[in-house]
Protein backbone atom coordinates (compact mmCIF):
# COMPACT_ATOMS: atom_id res chain seq x y z
CA UNK A 1 0.00 0.00 0.00
CA UNK A 2 0.73 3.42 -0.72
CA UNK A 3 0.47 7.09 0.65
CA UNK A 4 -2.69 9.16 -1.08
CA UNK A 5 -1.62 12.05 -2.43
CA UNK A 6 -0.43 14.90 -0.46
CA UNK A 7 1.05 18.44 -0.99
CA UNK A 8 4.50 19.41 -0.19
CA UNK A 9 5.81 22.59 1.86
CA UNK A 10 8.39 23.23 2.94
CA UNK A 11 8.75 26.24 5.86
CA UNK A 12 11.38 29.41 5.57
CA UNK A 13 11.04 30.09 8.96
CA UNK A 14 9.03 29.13 12.26
CA UNK A 15 6.87 31.74 11.94
CA UNK A 16 6.30 30.70 8.18
CA UNK A 17 5.56 27.45 9.85
CA UNK A 18 2.63 28.47 12.40
CA UNK A 19 1.00 29.84 9.85
CA UNK A 20 0.93 27.12 6.92
CA UNK A 21 -0.25 25.12 9.87
CA UNK A 22 -3.33 26.59 9.19
CA UNK A 23 -4.20 25.98 5.88
CA UNK A 24 -6.43 22.75 5.66
CA UNK A 25 -5.29 19.05 7.28
CA UNK A 26 -1.14 19.89 7.47
CA UNK A 27 1.26 16.99 9.04
CA UNK A 28 4.85 18.44 10.11
CA UNK A 29 7.58 15.99 9.60
CA UNK A 30 11.56 16.01 10.31
CA UNK A 31 12.63 12.55 10.25
CA UNK A 32 9.88 10.90 9.21
CA UNK A 33 10.79 7.41 11.00
CA UNK A 34 6.79 7.39 12.93
CA UNK A 35 5.17 9.42 9.88
CA UNK A 36 6.38 7.81 6.62
CA UNK A 37 5.06 4.27 7.83
CA UNK A 38 1.96 5.94 8.76
CA UNK A 39 1.53 7.42 5.42
CA UNK A 40 2.39 4.42 3.58
CA UNK A 41 -0.27 2.03 5.53
CA UNK A 42 -2.96 4.96 4.92
CA UNK A 43 -2.99 5.87 8.43
CA UNK A 44 -2.28 8.92 8.42
CA UNK A 45 -3.55 11.02 5.41
CA UNK A 46 -2.76 14.87 5.80
CA UNK A 47 -3.97 16.85 3.18
CA UNK A 48 -0.28 18.10 3.17
CA UNK A 49 3.17 17.66 4.74
CA UNK A 50 5.07 20.61 5.77
CA UNK A 51 9.35 19.89 5.98
CA UNK A 52 10.42 21.20 9.13
CA UNK A 53 13.50 19.54 9.63
CA UNK A 54 16.34 22.27 9.24
CA UNK A 55 14.28 25.20 10.26
CA UNK A 56 16.91 26.97 12.23
CA UNK A 57 14.53 27.61 15.55
CA UNK A 58 13.84 24.00 15.99
CA UNK A 59 17.53 22.83 15.22
CA UNK A 60 19.42 24.54 18.59
CA UNK A 61 19.91 23.69 21.87
CA UNK A 62 20.58 25.83 24.92
CA UNK A 63 21.11 26.29 28.31
CA UNK A 64 18.30 28.43 30.37
CA UNK A 65 17.59 28.49 33.80
CA UNK A 66 16.64 25.04 35.42
CA UNK A 67 17.73 22.93 32.86
CA UNK A 68 18.06 22.17 29.40
CA UNK A 69 15.85 23.21 25.69
CA UNK A 70 16.26 21.02 23.28
CA UNK A 71 14.82 21.74 19.37
CA UNK A 72 12.35 19.76 18.29
CA UNK A 73 14.37 18.65 15.38
CA UNK A 74 17.17 17.86 17.33
CA UNK A 75 17.95 13.81 16.36
CA UNK A 76 18.40 11.08 18.90
CA UNK A 77 22.02 10.31 17.22
CA UNK A 78 23.07 13.88 18.20
CA UNK A 79 21.78 13.38 21.64
CA UNK A 80 23.54 9.99 21.80
CA UNK A 81 27.17 11.82 19.85
CA UNK A 82 27.14 14.11 22.95
CA UNK A 83 26.22 16.88 20.77
CA UNK A 84 23.28 18.63 23.33
CA UNK A 85 24.05 19.84 26.61
CA UNK A 86 23.53 16.92 29.13
CA UNK A 87 22.43 18.44 32.26
CA UNK A 88 21.24 14.85 33.71
CA UNK A 89 24.57 12.90 34.84
CA UNK A 90 24.30 11.05 30.94
CA UNK A 91 20.71 9.80 31.32
CA UNK A 92 19.95 11.62 27.96
CA UNK A 93 22.77 9.87 25.98
CA UNK A 94 22.06 6.56 27.49
CA UNK A 95 18.06 6.78 26.33
CA UNK A 96 18.99 7.76 23.11
CA UNK A 97 21.59 4.81 22.42
CA UNK A 98 18.63 2.58 23.40
CA UNK A 99 16.25 3.81 20.67
CA UNK A 100 15.63 1.53 17.56
CA UNK A 101 19.12 1.06 15.13
CA UNK A 102 21.29 3.85 14.21
CA UNK A 103 19.78 4.28 11.27
CA UNK A 104 16.78 5.52 12.61
CA UNK A 105 18.55 7.28 15.54
CA UNK A 106 19.87 9.40 12.65
CA UNK A 107 16.68 10.52 11.13
CA UNK A 108 14.50 10.27 14.18
CA UNK A 109 13.61 13.40 16.41
CA UNK A 110 13.08 14.09 19.86
CA UNK A 111 10.25 16.26 19.43
CA UNK A 112 8.57 14.12 16.21
CA UNK A 113 8.77 10.85 18.85
CA UNK A 114 6.83 13.16 21.48
CA UNK A 115 4.27 14.49 19.25
CA UNK A 116 3.40 10.78 17.60
CA UNK A 117 3.00 10.10 21.14
CA UNK A 118 3.73 6.23 20.58
CA UNK A 119 3.18 4.33 23.96
CA UNK A 120 6.14 2.05 23.25
CA UNK A 121 8.24 4.97 22.62
CA UNK A 122 11.15 5.54 24.79
CA UNK A 123 11.23 9.01 25.13
CA UNK A 124 7.60 9.57 26.63
CA UNK A 125 8.64 7.51 29.24
CA UNK A 126 12.03 8.64 30.51
CA UNK A 127 11.00 12.76 30.05
CA UNK A 128 7.91 12.22 32.23
CA UNK A 129 10.23 10.63 34.60
CA UNK A 130 12.66 13.26 34.30
CA UNK A 131 9.58 16.10 34.55
CA UNK A 132 10.34 17.16 30.95
CA UNK A 133 8.20 20.16 29.39
CA UNK A 134 7.44 20.71 25.84
CA UNK A 135 6.80 24.21 24.26
CA UNK A 136 3.86 24.01 21.80
CA UNK A 137 3.60 27.17 19.60
CA UNK A 138 0.66 28.64 17.62
CA UNK A 139 -0.16 31.52 15.21
CA UNK A 140 -2.02 34.04 16.72
CA UNK A 141 -3.74 37.80 15.55
CA UNK A 142 -0.69 39.24 18.15
CA UNK A 143 1.90 37.10 17.31
CA UNK A 144 2.85 33.28 17.53
CA UNK A 145 1.60 32.19 21.08
CA UNK A 146 3.63 29.47 23.32
CA UNK A 147 3.01 27.40 26.29
CA UNK A 148 4.45 24.86 28.04
CA UNK A 149 2.99 21.52 29.21
CA UNK A 150 4.54 19.02 31.26
CA UNK A 151 4.33 16.06 29.34
CA UNK A 152 1.68 14.25 31.92
CA UNK A 153 -0.55 16.71 30.40
CA UNK A 154 0.86 16.94 27.39
CA UNK A 155 0.47 12.54 25.76
CA UNK A 156 -3.64 12.19 26.55
CA UNK A 157 -3.79 8.68 24.89
CA UNK A 158 -2.05 6.54 22.82
CA UNK A 159 -0.81 8.47 19.87
CA UNK A 160 -2.83 11.36 21.29
CA UNK A 161 -1.54 14.63 22.55
CA UNK A 162 -3.15 18.27 23.63
CA UNK A 163 -1.06 19.55 20.36
CA UNK A 164 -4.31 22.04 18.55
CA UNK A 165 -4.77 21.24 14.76
CA UNK A 166 -2.61 24.68 14.09
CA UNK A 167 0.35 24.15 16.63
CA UNK A 168 4.23 23.03 16.55
CA UNK A 169 5.85 21.10 19.30
CA UNK A 170 8.97 23.57 19.00
CA UNK A 171 11.17 22.46 21.78
CA UNK A 172 11.63 20.11 24.81
CA UNK A 173 12.83 21.43 28.41
CA UNK A 174 14.75 18.88 30.87
CA UNK A 175 15.05 20.16 33.94
CA UNK A 176 18.56 19.73 35.79
CA UNK A 177 18.56 16.29 37.43
CA UNK A 178 21.28 16.58 40.82
CA UNK A 179 24.16 14.55 41.15
CA UNK A 180 22.84 12.95 43.86
CA UNK A 181 19.90 11.72 42.13
CA UNK A 182 19.19 8.48 40.75
CA UNK A 183 17.28 7.16 37.56
CA UNK A 184 16.40 3.79 36.45
CA UNK A 185 15.06 2.55 33.07
CA UNK A 186 14.11 -1.48 31.75
CA UNK A 187 12.11 -2.23 28.73
CA UNK A 188 11.40 -5.53 27.70
CA UNK A 189 11.79 -6.10 23.72
CA UNK A 190 11.38 -9.35 21.50
CA UNK A 191 15.10 -8.30 20.23
CA UNK A 192 17.07 -5.38 20.29
CA UNK A 193 15.33 -2.46 18.10
CA UNK A 194 12.19 -3.40 18.71
CA UNK A 195 9.46 -1.60 19.93
CA UNK A 196 8.87 -2.63 24.04
CA UNK A 197 6.13 -4.60 25.07
CA UNK A 198 6.72 -3.44 28.83
CA UNK A 199 8.78 -0.43 30.11
CA UNK A 200 9.30 1.59 33.50
CA UNK A 201 11.58 4.32 34.36
CA UNK A 202 12.69 5.82 38.14
CA UNK A 203 13.41 9.28 39.15
CA UNK A 204 14.61 9.33 42.97
CA UNK A 205 15.90 12.69 44.29
CA UNK A 206 18.00 12.33 46.84
CA UNK A 207 16.11 14.54 49.46
CA UNK A 208 12.29 15.52 49.98
CA UNK A 209 9.16 14.19 47.97
CA UNK A 210 10.71 14.05 44.74
CA UNK A 211 10.25 10.50 43.23
CA UNK A 212 8.41 9.42 40.63
CA UNK A 213 7.95 5.91 38.55
CA UNK A 214 6.62 5.37 35.54
CA UNK A 215 4.77 2.84 33.18
CA UNK A 216 4.93 2.97 29.48
CA UNK A 217 3.93 0.77 26.74
CA UNK A 218 0.94 0.69 27.80
CA UNK A 219 -2.30 0.73 26.28
CA UNK A 220 -2.99 4.73 26.96
CA UNK A 221 -0.26 7.35 28.26
CA UNK A 222 2.10 6.32 30.37
CA UNK A 223 1.02 6.11 33.97
CA UNK A 224 2.91 8.38 36.10
CA UNK A 225 2.98 8.03 40.21
CA UNK A 226 4.66 10.77 42.02
CA UNK A 227 5.57 11.86 45.78
CA UNK A 228 6.72 9.97 48.78
CA UNK A 229 4.22 6.42 47.90
CA UNK A 230 5.20 6.38 44.34
CA UNK A 231 7.81 3.25 45.57
CA UNK A 232 5.12 1.78 47.43
CA UNK A 233 4.88 -1.17 45.52
CA UNK A 234 1.93 -2.31 46.21
CA UNK A 235 0.34 1.08 44.71
CA UNK A 236 1.56 0.13 41.77
CA UNK A 237 -0.46 -2.88 41.10
CA UNK A 238 -3.48 -0.76 42.34
CA UNK A 239 -2.55 2.15 39.96
CA UNK A 240 -2.48 -0.49 37.09
CA UNK A 241 -5.76 -2.16 37.91
CA UNK A 242 -7.59 0.65 38.62
CA UNK A 243 -6.42 2.51 35.26
CA UNK A 244 -6.79 -0.80 33.17
CA UNK A 245 -9.38 -3.14 34.64
CA UNK A 246 -9.43 -5.93 31.84
CA UNK A 247 -5.52 -5.75 32.10
CA UNK A 248 -5.08 -10.22 32.60
CA UNK A 249 -2.88 -10.67 35.74
CA UNK A 250 -0.15 -12.04 33.59
CA UNK A 251 0.38 -8.66 32.37
CA UNK A 252 0.18 -6.89 35.13
CA UNK A 253 3.28 -9.46 36.55
CA UNK A 254 5.00 -8.41 33.84
CA UNK A 255 4.81 -5.08 34.09
CA UNK A 256 5.42 -4.80 38.02
CA UNK A 257 8.57 -7.03 37.15
CA UNK A 258 9.73 -4.65 35.11
CA UNK A 259 9.35 -1.72 37.37
CA UNK A 260 11.23 -3.99 39.79
CA UNK A 261 13.98 -3.97 37.29
CA UNK A 262 14.39 -0.42 36.99
CA UNK A 263 13.75 0.26 40.70
CA UNK A 264 17.39 -2.08 40.99
CA UNK A 265 18.74 -0.06 38.38
CA UNK A 266 17.94 3.16 40.36
CA UNK A 267 19.88 1.58 42.90
CA UNK A 268 23.13 1.83 40.93
CA UNK A 269 22.34 4.77 38.63
CA UNK A 270 22.43 2.53 35.73
CA UNK A 271 20.10 2.88 32.68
Amino acid sequence: MKPQAFDYHRADDLADACQKMTAGEVRPIAGGQSLGPMLNLRLARPDALLDVAILRELRGCQRITGGVLIGAAVTHAEIEDGLVPDNTGGILPRIARGIAYRAVRSRGTIGGSLAHADPAADWITTLTALGAQVILQRPSSRGSARRRMYLDDFVTGAMQTALSPDELLIAVFVPDVAADTRFGYFKLCRKTGELAHAMAAVFRAATGDGQRVVFGALPGAPLLLAGGDALDQASWRGALAERYPDMEEADITVRLHVMNKALKRSQTHEQ
